[in-house]
Order: C-alpha cells, then structure tokens, then sequence
C-alpha cells in the first residue's frame, strides 16, 4: 500500500487521495448508445444486449411465481435463516425513519404543512459479475416496502445458463419486490427508465453497478429518479496502537476482495504499525479464494497515512469521507462528534464492517468517491416525495400582503403583486365572491 507520512499538525489534503471515479468517458459513451438502443429497440434490443455482454439468449425477462417457490426449496435452511434474521433487523431499522405528514397553523390563521407520498414504482438494480448480493435486494427493497411502494421492480444480471441466484430470488420475496426480471448493464437501467415491452417504465432507479451501470444511471437521470451514482467500495480504518494488526488487516481485505479498483485507507500512528498491518494482510492473502482481487486493490487503491495524534487522524478520515469508517480505537464512541463525513461509522473492535454490509439494520449502500461530505446512505426517504401544504386565510393574507408585494415588485413581476392587491381589495370591500371568513 502506499504511504503518507504527515509532519506534526500537517493537514492532510485531498490531493494525497488518488480515486477512481464511477465511471470513465468510454463508459458514459457506451451507456449512452446503449440507452439511446434500449429506447428505441425495446425487447428486441434487450435480448440482442444482453446476448453480447451477458452471453445468455432470454426469451421471457420476466421471472415466474413458480421460479421463486422453487428458489424457496433449492436455498439452504443456514441461509435462508440468515436472510430472514436480516430482513428483520434492516426492517425494524428502517421503520424508524418513517416521516408522517404534517402541518400547523399560524395565529393569523394561515397552515402550512408538508404531505409525504410514496413513490409509485421503484426499481432496483442488483449486480451480478465477481459475486451475488442478495444483501443488496434487501437494502434496496426494504426501504422502499417500508416507505408504501407499491410496485417495487428488481432487475439483475442472468448467470451463464440463464438462471437467477435462489438466494436473490428469496431475498426479493422476503424485501417486497413485486416483479423480478433477468436483465442487467446499462440496459437494464434505460429499461426500467423508459420501459419496453416486457418491462414496464419506473420513477426511480436504485441500487450500486459497475460503470457501465453508474453511467446509465447519469444518462437517464432527469427522466427518472436515482439515488446516487456509486463508486467503487471504499474503506478506512482509524487504528490506535493497541488494535489487532491482524483484525485490522482482515477489515482492509474485506473491501478490497469486492473490486480491484475497491479503495482501502489505514490511519494510524507509526510506520511500525503499519509494517504489522501489511505482514497480517500477507499471512491473510494465503487462505482467501480472492487473493487476486484483493492484492491488486491493496496494492494499486491502497493507502496508509502515518499521523501524530487522533486530532490528525481524525482531520484526515474528515477529509477522506470514506464510504465505511471504522474506529479501531480506544472509547471510540468519544469521537463520533468530531466525525463530520463518512457513509456509515463502525465503532470500536467488535464491530467490523460485515455486519452493515449484512445485517446491523443501517442500509449498506452509502456514498462513495468522497460524497460522503454531502450525500447520505440510502433511506425510507428516497422513496418518498413531499408536497407543500398552504392555506392563507384573509387575516393572514392581510399579514403578509405587503412583503408579498414588495418583493413581487423589486422581481419586477407585476402578476405575482397583483393577485395579492386584487384579493386585498376584495377584503377591504368584504367581497362575498371570494370564498373564506374574513377572520
């Protein structure tokens, strides 16, 4: 991993991060004709896609009913178990950002207030590739059953012969998804954007992809919602002294087996720590199936930053905003106030990373790329939409009439003045023609 080593009260700075974006030009350009096919082509151009990248010829994008009573008997009992024991916890979790509508009123008589509506239709898109995520189904479905969806659409990448992971089937049964189809790429994103034949069109897109993915999701946004657009993974682990090299060293592995581009940042106090940290991740390497993946993200998106005090640790995950933040230190909880940007904050040794990714409850898809310093993990509030309540009576028109019309006639926009000097006349006359108690 590369090194940064601060001088005593040196700042870390943005430019000592090297990342990769969410996507590149290639990819956007890609995504854009592949959209722009989908658009016109419909079905026919899904399957034609979907033959050249997946390398699978789909006749019906649909799943059946009975595709998913039979991935209810094909999982085993120890996963479907750990499935159910997930949703529970993400449910419960999510349950609690529930927003209720509202509204007051003021003592001219004037209420305010805001109406939350949930979204009619949501899909969600679950990759495919290096590995299957059923975890991802059920951070995507859940907030969105939660918040009132009523039509919740999966789509997600077929497997070389075709079929679907049983284990995402059950999750979308378990998350609420109402339709699943064997679609992925960018295509699958202008499907549920703008609909084929097969598929019919979506308000929002969710969920985490490759490029090609993230780029789509950009060309369609505008005509359809989309919770963010995700970047490779990323984690970095604050350690002090006394944490386990070795737990430290596993946690790092655990972002870096996701992608070789996957970003992997370790703050601590001296070059000698960091020596254990690496030798741990070498004596790891040896037992993981994915030693490959792991080592070209360690070695090519890896960071080590050797700093002074917490104070400069602290400034510099600050500045990182990484998609996860471990705390391996003492009292860790002491120092969540002084975090100010990071996806998810895990705290203290007993809390890796694997348990937001599974089943903590917090949703696991976060901000990546540094957005963390203005963006939010995903939420029962993506899948809502709010509305403005207002409802003036007289009392309290003739309250605010005058700013009203100030403002309207420093805009110059004389209309916007005049619909208020008109209902102010009829007042002043006691109109009967305008509807409302004078007080």
């Amino acid at each position: 991993m590369r090194r940064v080593e601060l001088k005593p009260n040196e700042p870390f700075r943005a430019s000592f991060i090297d990342r990769t974006g969410a996507f590149n030009a290639d990819a956007l350009v890609a995504a854009t004709e592949i959209v722009a096919a989908v658009r016109k082509g419909g079905d026919e151009a899904l399957r034609a896609l979907t033959e050249k990248y997946d390398g699978v010829t789909v006749e019906e994008f649909r799943v059946s009913e009975a595709a998913i009573e039979d991935a209810f008997a094909a999982i085993d009992e120890e996963t479907l178990s750990a499935l159910r024991h997930a949703t529970s916890q993400i449910r419960e979790f999510h349950e609690r950002q529930v927003q209720q509508s509202w509204m007051f009123a003021r003592e001219d008589g004037a209420i305010v207030g805001a109406k939350v509506t949930p979204l009619d239709s949501v899909g969600i898109y679950v990759p495919g590739g290096r590995a299957l995520y059923p975890s991802s189904v059920l951070m995507n479905a859940l907030p969105a059953s939660v918040a009132g969806v009523r039509r919740i659409v999966c789509v997600t990448p077929p497997t070389k012969d075709g079929s679907l992971d049983p284990a995402i089937l059950v999750a979308c049964k378990l998350g609420g998804v109402s339709e699943i189809y064997t679609v992925g790429g960018a295509q699958a994103i202008a499907a549920l954007a703008y609909g084929t034949e097969s598929i019919p069109a979506v308000d929002k897109i969710t969920g985490p992809g490759n490029a090609y993915v993230a780029a789509a999701k950009k060309v369609v946004s505008g005509d359809v919602g989309i919770d963010m657009i995700a970047g490779p993974s990323e984690v970095c682990v604050v350690a002090d002294a006394a944490a386990s090299p070795s737990l430290v060293a596993i946690d790092l592995m655990a972002q870096a087996e996701h992608d070789p581009l996957a970003a992997c940042y370790l703050i601590c106090e001296s070059a000698e720590y960091a020596d254990e940290v690496e030798a741990s991740i070498e004596e790891h390497l040896k037992h993981s199936p994915r030693a490959e993946i792991t080592r070209t993200s360690l070695d090519e998106q890896g960071l080590i930053v050797i700093v002074h005090d917490m104070d400069q640790a602290l400034q510099a995950a600050n500045v990182i905003a990484p998609e996860h933040l471990e705390l391996h230190v003492a009292h860790a909880m002491e120092y969540v106030g002084a975090i100010r940007n990071a996806g998810a904050i895990f705290l203290g040794p007993w809390t890796p990373e694997a348990v937001g990714d599974y089943v903590a409850g917090p949703n696991h898809t976060l901000p990546t790329g540094g957005t963390a310093r203005f963006a939010s993990p995903l939420s029962v509030d993506e899948f809502v939409k709010k509305s403005s309540i207002i409802q003036y009576s007289p009392r309290a028109l003739e309250h605010d009439a005058r700013a009203v019309m100030q403002i309207a006639l420093h805009e110059g926009l004389w209309a916007h003045a005049q619909s208020v000097a008109l209902r102010m006349h009829a007042i002043e006359a006691g109109d009967e023609g305008v509807r409302g108690e004078r007080r």
